[in-house]
């Protein structure tokens, strides 16, 4: 049975899509089957995976009940594009609204090992889908000075979520993501997120590079673009594998690493 992960952040500039790209391209180097699904209107997952912007069908057609699942997968992706922020609206009218990608993602539990959910830089019925679908949620979070209440805001929506809609909802814990630990500003904020959430913070922390735009550009993984860089996403990968308990997967992203 697939483990699903949500990730999110209380707005956009986290880190957090180039985290989803990045951890699924680790995944799937070391053979564990992982499917992305992009629940972000802006489609940028997508178009890390080089899929066109008006492929058809997206999630949002199938959270609409337009298609069903297995038609919007593409190449392991199920991809999002503007279309999607409508579908929110429509959602918010139906019945039993927050279930939809839950019960969307249900037939595919059994041919994936892994599902990372990109979710939309909010926290609206989007990420609430995401949330309930889930089993463990992710916290992106940007090394600057409100790092704080963006955690503290995201963390109040899996909480609902937990409380009301999804009571299995494991929270994993938060990533520092796009920093520059040469800086005392970022330092402080990683200071201040550790005295808080102690070993909820994860110990990997992501340095910040226009590299990871370039590698976007030109449709490379930054895991070859940029090994230096693609070493802090290889650690992650690690530490994330090892709080989800798969421990046989986390030894072969070590082995990656190595070479």
């Amino acid at each position: 049975m697939a483990q699903t992960v949500a990730i999110l952040s209380q707005k956009g500039g986290t880190g957090k899509t180039t985290s989803v790209r990045t951890l699924t391209d680790v995944f799937r180097r070391v053979g564990i089957e992982t499917l992305a699904v992009d629940l972000d209107p802006q489609g940028n997952l997508s178009d890390y995976f080089d899929l066109e912007p008006d492929v058809s069908p997206t999630v949002g057609d199938v959270l609409t009940g337009r298609a069903g699942i297995e038609d919007a997968l593409h190449d392991g992706i199920v991809p999002a594009n503007l279309g999607l922020a409508e579908t929110e609206l429509v959602l918010g009218g139906k019945m039993g609204r927050e279930l939809a990608l839950r019960r969307a993602l249900a037939g595919l539990s059994e041919r994936y090992e892994l599902i990372l959910i990109d979710c939309p830089p909010s926290l609206g019925l989007l990420t609430v889908n995401a949330l309930v679908a889930a089993d463990h949620a992710l916290i992106s979070a940007e090394a600057q000075y409100f790092a704080m209440q963006g955690v503290e805001q995201a963390k109040e929506v899996i909480d609902l979520a937990r409380d009301g809609l999804n009571s299995e909802l494991n929270w994993l814990g938060v990533v520092f993501n796009i920093a520059d630990m040469r800086t005392v500003h970022s330092r402080e904020a990683y200071a201040s997120l550790r005295e808080h959430y102690g070993e909820r913070l994860f110990d990997t922390t992501i340095r910040a590079s226009i590299a990871y735009a370039e590698s976007a550009e030109r449709g490379v993984s930054i895991l070859d673009y940029r090994p230096d860089l693609g070493a802090d996403y290889l650690a992650l990968a690690e530490e994330l594998l090892r709080r989800l308990g798969l421990d046989g997967a986390r030894a072969r992203v070590a082995e990656l690493a190595a070479v």
